[in-house]
């Protein structure tokens, strides 16, 4: 190798959840290879406390470790610190920021995704998707007196839920909040918890931040932050004091079916001569003309707030500008490199997992791809095991993981867990949902169609989610068993053990 041109069998790109555990599995795999893992941050996410649950549930928490620990318990794993900048897949060359030339043999790219911001370059909008975007967002919640929240996933949702004496008007293009997650149903059992006082104390933060130099008190430098980070845990939010202003608990506002059309600054307003509202109450809405705020959002329904500053929640677009320049890369309609089913893409030698590919096979009937912390660690764990069956001649079959979509997570302080077509997603009109809530505990959904389970959504203690999964993966002709399915006083684990 000529100056400066380091070679390896196996390279890696992205410092996040699906990249550590592709870099992990196949350093494990190969134990006498050097694996190049690269990566932008000097720290890297890694998977603690993983727990499977159940055959397809798994949970975990992720956490910000310096590289270092990670060659620590993988000596062959060489971290090098800095983006990428070029890939030559034809020459089998990465190029890097800091001008230095990697050759590999097979490389996963794992460079996951970055926010979908409504308004790019405006100052006024913070883009939330990462640990360092929720600490620049606490700085400024804390001078709040009011935001304008835009997205409804679970980010946005955990957001609204968590923000206390501060005004929020929530703006979703759906009629009900958490769409991404489940129905109207589900949101009319959680939105209680919306308007109820929260006594308990913040829990402390289970994620430890390091910094570089590994020491706590220092600041990040600042050039890292507006590198793209990795993104948020499940648990991001605990040990966050999300507190505003005002001395209130919560102040939610949702305005459904709409988005934003235009932002306008303080300027731009007064010159529009248009009113804006208040914070919705019973009496006249509009705002006194005295009271002016450094920001305008003119919504899609006609309505204008003004507020301190509006968090963009509204999803990932795949991170794959720096690998498409002179490559000639398969993309997906999200804008993910697609990937078969050995999560190879369309070049020779190159694979890519989590939040930057977008799964291009035949899917399980009950399985769909959603850019999720448990599937960036199933993808990359499967993408070194495809790597490694590649490599050494063998064969491989799909993982198991790809068989039911699962994931459990918390929202409200609720366990959640979404099982299969949990929203009816793609069953068209050809299904019917059985439902079973009790207020304030459970919300039990089922999502059926000819007599056989597609999917659930299960809030709160249920304890079904086992025997749910057998009945999903098993497609077990459920007819006979009509309404009784969901009758809490049966115990419908007796049937199906």
């Amino acid at each position: 190798a000529g100056p400066g041109l380091a070679r390896s069998r196996f390279a890696v790109v992205g410092g996040g959840i699906a990249g550590v555990t592709c870099a992990e599995k196949l350093a494990a795999e190969f134990p006498s290879e050097d694996i190049f893992l690269m990566t932008a941050s000097p720290v890297i996410k890694a998977v603690t406390n993983f727990k499977q649950v159940s055959k397809t549930l798994e949970e975990f928490d992720v956490e910000e470790q310096p590289s270092s620990l990670l060659e620590k318990r993988y000596p062959n794993i060489k971290v090098i610190q800095s983006g990428v900048k070029q890939l030559k897949s034809d020459e089998h060359k990465i190029f890097t920021e800091d001008g230095k030339e990697y050759r590999y043999e097979k490389l996963c790219l794992c460079a996951g995704a970055k926010p979908k911001l409504i308004f790019e370059g405006n100052p006024y909008v913070l883009g939330i998707r990462d640990t360092d975007s929720v600490q620049a967002f606490q700085k400024k919640l804390a001078q709040a007196e009011r935001i304008v929240v835009v997205g409804n996933g679970g980010i946005a949702l955990e957001l609204v839920y968590e923000i206390q004496g501060c005004e929020v008007i929530w703006a979703i293009k759906d009629k009900a909040i958490g769409n991404t997650f489940f129905d109207a149903g589900a949101a009319e059992f959680l939105i209680p918890k919306l308007t109820a006082e929260k006594g308990e104390a913040p829990i402390e933060c289970k994620r430890t931040k390091y910094t570089t130099e590994g020491s706590e008190e220092k600041e990040r430098p600042t050039a890292a932050s507006d590198k793209l980070g990795s993104a948020l845990g499940p648990d991001w939010h605990d040990g966050l004091h999300l507190k505003g202003t005002k001395e209130f608990s919560h102040k939610v506002h949702i305005e459904i079916l709409c988005e934003v059309k235009k932002i306008h600054l303080q300027q731009e307003f007064i010159q529009l001569q248009r009113t804006s509202l208040t914070f919705p109450k019973d009496e006249k809405n509009v705002e006194p003309d005295e009271v002016l705020w450094p920001v305008y959002v003119e919504l899609t329904n006609g309505k204008i707030y003004g507020c301190d500053f509006i968090v963009s929640a509204t999803g990932v677009v795949p991170n794959v500008e720096p690998f498409l320049d002179g490559n000639n890369f398969t993309v997906g309609e999200d804008g993910g490199l697609k990937v078969d089913e050995h999560m190879r893409t369309s070049l020779p030698d190159i694979y890519a997992a989590g939040d930057i590919c977008t799964a291009s096979w035949e899917p399980s009937p009950v399985w769909h791809q959603m850019r999720l912390w448990t599937q960036a660690r199933q993808m990359g764990w499967y993408a070194a095991k495809c790597m490694a069956a590649d490599a050494l001649g063998e064969s491989i079959d799909l993982d198991f993981s790809f068989e039911l979509f699962a994931h459990v997570t918390k929202f409200f302080s609720y366990k959640v867990v979404v099982l299969g077509k949990y929203n009816a997603q793609g069953l068209g009109l050809d299904h019917e949902l059985m439902l079973r809530c009790t207020k304030g505990r459970e919300y039990v959904k089922v999502v059926m169609q000819n007599g056989r389970m597609m999917g659930a959504v299960l809030i709160g203690e249920t304890d079904l989610e086992e025997t749910f999964e057998n009945l999903i993966l098993n497609q077990m002709d459920l007819s006979a068993y009509g309404e009784d399915l969901l009758n809490p006083d049966i115990d419908i684990e007796d049937y199906f053990d």
